[in-house]
């Protein structure tokens, strides 16, 4: 679906989930094949691995205030990609874009990623 089709918001965000391996180990790791770039954007904001529950409900923010911009089913869900700003320790709150999946038979949405809005 496009963004013309998507919802306002996130459904279930109050309940999103952030795993730690996925923020320590992919969205905050400068060593990851892909998701060094993001790291590198997101620590240039004050985030840290050492403090990844910031970053975590950062994200968590982001998903309940943002706007659906597009919704996609996959073989594993419902993809919705959320645009907003983040708020970050410094201050500066980007705006970013993040994916979220719900499950087929699950209710909660869970972060598949997250990468500076181009705008």
């Amino acid at each position: 679906m496009s963004g013309s089709d998507a919802m306002t918001k996130l459904p279930n965000a109050r309940r999103a989930e952030v795993a730690e391996r996925k923020v320590v180990n992919y969205l905050l790791s400068t060593r990851h094949p892909k998701g060094a770039v993001k790291a590198r954007f997101f620590l240039r904001f004050g985030f840290s691995s050492d403090r990844w529950e910031d970053f975590s409900d950062a994200l968590k923010r982001q998903a309940a205030n943002g706007d659906v911009t597009s919704i996609e089913e996959t073989t594993y869900g419902v993809c919705y990609r959320v645009d907003g700003v983040i708020e970050t320790p410094d201050g500066r709150d980007p705006p970013i874009s993040t994916v979220w999946q719900i499950d087929w038979g699950h209710e909660n949405p869970r972060i598949v990623t997250a990468y500076p809005l181009d705008r």
